[in-house]
């Protein structure tokens, strides 16, 4: 066998063993869910044995230090879709360790950003919208005749999909976003791409201030003049962005996350009882 099938041979089982790592990883990338950052925990595991990897030298620890930083930032997209998000990171982060005088690495925050909401929008689609319902609506017309073969199937129908788009994300993401940025950074287009993940990832956290924050007013004078319609012909959902803005000025004035979370819990309190905002 000659040098070159050896080494094409290692390549090949090294990029196999990262393909499961991100599938694997995906799977349980909401055990540490929390409330400030959602899944920024199990993105950082999932993506840790290729920082640690990279960054293995110890005269490369701050370096190590910024990128786990940097993925410990919010994240919040589906499982099976993450593992595109984890692969395409990575070789993000390999691209930045080879060429850190020419690659931004804000670029990379960036990018995950302005994929969370298009991937988890596919995948809520598809899977809760269309294949859970195809495989319990399945599922239970067997079950309903006393049939074993409903649990079963409907689990398969479930889980196959689930599995193969999982693992063939991973792979994507990883072969795709090499080859991509290879030939993004030869044609010197990394700052366009950025600035238009920069933009996609605003409007994602546009849309989800304004779909998951419910907060309006019912102060009002008389029949005639109620505040929150006022309010809604200058812009709609004023309160809930003037709020995510005041809590993002917190956090840049690097205001402790407990500190935050008593004003808001203290806050919406004393703003329910005095009648001045309401859910």
């Amino acid at each position: 066998m000659s040098e070159n099938n050896k080494s094409e041979k290692a390549v090949k089982k090294e990029n196999n063993k990262k393909y499961w790592q991100f599938f694997w990883r995906s799977w349980t990338i909401q055990a540490s869910w929390n409330y400030e950052r959602q899944m920024n925990l199990g993105f950082l595991y999932g993506i840790s044995p290729t920082l640690n990897r990279i960054y293995k030298d110890p005269k490369d620890i701050d370096k190590k230090k910024s990128a786990y930083k940097r993925h410990l930032a919010f994240y919040n997209c589906t499982p099976q879709t993450s593992s595109f998000v984890l692969g395409l990171s990575a070789s993000m982060e390999e691209q930045l360790s080879q060429n850190p005088d020419d690659f931004d690495p804000e670029s990379i925050s960036a990018v995950k950003s302005s994929l969370m909401g298009p991937l988890s929008g596919i995948e809520d689609s598809f899977f809760q919208g269309t294949v859970k319902v195809l495989a319990f609506g399945l599922g239970i017309n067997f079950a309903q005749k006393g049939n074993i073969l409903g649990p079963i199937l409907a689990l398969l129908i479930c889980l196959v999909p689930a599995w193969l788009v999982t693992w063939y994300g991973a792979k994507w993401g990883y072969t795709a976003g090499n080859q991509f940025l290879t030939k993004l950074n030869s044609e010197g287009a990394m700052d366009r791409v950025m600035f238009i993940a920069g933009v996609v990832g605003l409007m994602v956290i546009g849309s989800m201030v304004a779909s998951m924050i419910s907060l309006t007013t019912p102060l009002h004078m008389g029949t005639t003049f109620k505040l929150q319609s006022t309010l809604n012909t200058i812009m709609p959902k004023l309160i809930p962005i003037s709020l995510t803005m005041f809590m993002y000025w917190l956090i840049q004035k690097k205001v402790n996350t407990g500190w935050i979370l008593t004003v808001c819990i203290i806050g919406g309190i004393l703003a329910s009882v005095l009648g001045i905002l309401k859910a």
